[in-house]
């Protein structure tokens, strides 16, 4: 029996240094994930789609009204550069993303802001 013990221990610990991913690798993934969706569907101007990756809630514009106001600025994402948890709070994930306006790429990187919100990750904007 202590065999057994020492082995799954063994196993757990392997598995650790082969890079099972940790709660802050998979809120960062979530967050980049977040806000390329977003700006994949922002062509549509759907919010039936693009909604739920927003953040709601008092004091934040409706749906309607940031697509509006993004399509009019012609905001695109060309790349995410990376994406880590915000250190004064686990439940926000800060992507840093290279993005055009009107077609013409800005030249410092923009910062967005993924919260989680419910049961899911959405784009504070």
């Amino acid at each position: 029996m202590r065999h057994a013990v020492g082995l799954w221990l063994a196993v757990l610990g392997v598995l650790g240094v082969l890079g099972c991913p940790s709660t802050t690798s998979s809120k960062a993934e979530a967050g980049e994930a977040v806000v390329r969706r977003f700006f994949q569907a922002l062509p549509s101007g759907d919010c039936a789609v693009l909604g739920p990756l927003l953040v709601t809630g008092q004091g934040v514009p409706p749906c309607e009204e940031t697509v509006k106001d993004l399509r009019e600025h012609g905001l695109g994402l060309v790349d995410v550069l990376d994406a880590k948890v915000d250190g004064r709070n686990p439940d926000a994930v800060l992507v840093r993303a290279r993005v055009s306006q009107g077609g013409t790429e800005r030249s410092e990187p923009f910062l967005f802001r993924v919260e989680r919100q419910g049961d899911g990750w959405r784009l504070r904007l």
